[in-house]
C-alpha cells in the first residue's frame, strides 16, 4: 500500500482493530432503541448486541449483530469508498435497521415460527432462503420498510419488517396500509400477538455472537476484496446500441451543434454510480454492488466508444441513464438476466 495512502491500517486484521460497542456513536443510538422498546411494551425480552461483519441475528439467539463499520467514522469512509452503499450510517438509518432485527429476535426468542397462525400469515420458515430473490415491486401483500422490497425475500423477512413497521414511532400502520389489505392482515396479527407476548418471558435466551469482529483474522484490504470477488458474475454484452441512443443520436435528434461544449460520457455515469446504486436497489431489489458493476460496465464501453453529450443538456442525459439502468435491474430482477 502507498505510504500516502488515507486508510494506512487497511492491513491490519479487522480482529485486532480494537473495535467495540461503548464510547462510540452506535451507543446512545442504542439507549434510544431501548426506550422505543419499552414504549411498545417489550420489557422482558432484551436483546444482545454486538460487531459482526454484516447485519443479522445468529438462528435461534437473541443477539443483533452490527456491522462493524458502523463503530468508527474512518471505517464507514473505507466501506463507502470500497462498497459504495452502506447501511445503517445516522441514528436515523440505524435504528430502521435495528427494528428489523428486533423483529427476527422476536421470532426465535418466542419460537412464532413453529406457530400455526404465523405460518398462516408469513410461510413457512423450512422455505428456501435466496440470497438472489426476486420481489414484485409495490405488491400490497407485504409491508416495506428496507430497501429492495425486503420483506418477499424470506417469511422471516416478512415477519421482520411487518415487525419494524409495527414497533416504528409515530407511524398510524393502519392509515399507511388501509388499502393493502393482506400487509394489513399481518400488521393486526404483529400488534395482537406482542400483546400477548410482552407479558410472557423468552422461551430462547441464547446469546451467539456468530462472525463477533474480535474473531475475524481477515485485514480491512482482504475483507473487502473477498466481498467484491464472491459478487462476481458474467455482465451483459450487447449495451453499445443503447449508450449510442443515449449520447450519439441523442445529440442528432435535438439538433446540437458542433460546437457545442461536450463533456466525456464515461465521467457522467461513473458521477451517478453512488445515487444508482441506493436508488435502483431502493425500487427495483436489485443489489446495489451488481448496480456498481453494471454502472461501471457502461462507463467503460463509453469511453472505448469515445462517447460524450452536450454540456447544456445534461440533466437530460441523465435521466435518459436512469430509466436504462433501471429498466435493466428490473429485468435482472425479475427475469434473472439483463437482455432477453
Amino acid at each position: 500500500m502507498a505510504p500516502d495512502s488515507p486508510f494506512p491500517h487497511l492491513s491490519i486484521p479487522i480482529r485486532d482493530l480494537g473495535l467495540q460497542i461503548a464510547g462510540t456513536p452506535l451507543e446512545p443510538t442504542l439507549v434510544q432503541f431501548q426506550r422505543e422498546l419499552e414504549r411498545v411494551g417489550i420489557i422482558r425480552l432484551r436483546p444482545d448486541f454486538y460487531l459482526s461483519t454484516d447485519w443479522g441475528v445468529p438462528f435461534p439467539s437473541i443477539s443483533i449483530g452490527i456491522p462493524f463499520y458502523l463503530a468508527r467514522p474512518d471505517l464507514i469512509a473505507i466501506h463507502a469508498d470500497r462498497s459504495g452503499y452502506t447501511e445503517g450510517v445516522g441514528p436515523t438509518d440505524l435504528l430502521r435497521f435495528l427494528r428489523h432485527e428486533m423483529g427476527h429476535v422476536v421470532n426465535y426468542a418466542y419460537e412464532l415460527y413453529e406457530q400455526e397462525d404465523w405460518i398462516k400469515q408469513f410461510g413457512s420458515m423450512m422455505r428456501p432462503y435466496l440470497e438472489d430473490y426476486r420481489p414484485k415491486p409495490f405488491s400490497r401483500r407485504y409491508v416495506r420498510h428496507l430497501a429492495g422490497w425486503y420483506a418477499q425475500k424470506h417469511p422471516d423477512e416478512d415477519w421482520a419488517e411487518t415487525f419494524a413497521v409495527w414497533m416504528t414511532p409515530d407511524l398510524d400502520w393502519r392509515v399507511t396500509y388501509a388499502d393493502w389489505p393482506e400487509a394489513l392482515a399481518k400488521l393486526d396479527y404483529c400488534n395482537r400477538t406482542m400483546a400477548v407476548l410482552n407479558g410472557s418471558d423468552p422461551l430462547v435466551t441464547v446469546k451467539d455472537h456468530d462472525e463477533d469482529v474480535s474473531e475475524v483474522k481477515s485485514s480491512v484490504e482482504e475483507f473487502y476484496r473477498e466481498a467484491v470477488e464472491s459478487g462476481e458474475d458474467p455482465l451483459p454484452p450487447g449495451l453499445d446500441g443503447a449508450l449510442q441512443a443515449i449520447f450519439e443520436d441523442f445529440a442528432e435528434s435535438t439538433g446540437v451543434s458542433s460546437d457545442t461544449a461536450k463533456r466525456p460520457a464515461n465521467e457522467l455515469i461513473m458521477r451517478m454510480e453512488r445515487d444508482l446504486m441506493a436508488n435502483v436497489y431502493c425500487w427495483t431489489g436489485h443489489f446495489p454492488e451488481n448496480t456498481r458493476r453494471l454502472v461501471r460496465h457502461l462507463a467503460s464501453r463509453a469511453r472505448e466508444l469515445h462517447q460524450s453529450y452536450p454540456a447544456d443538456r445534461e440533466e437530460t442525459v441523465v435521466i435518459a441513464l436512469t430509466a436504462l439502468i433501471a429498466s435493466l435491474a428490473m429485468n435482472h430482477v425479475l427475469q434473472g438476466h439483463y437482455l432477453p
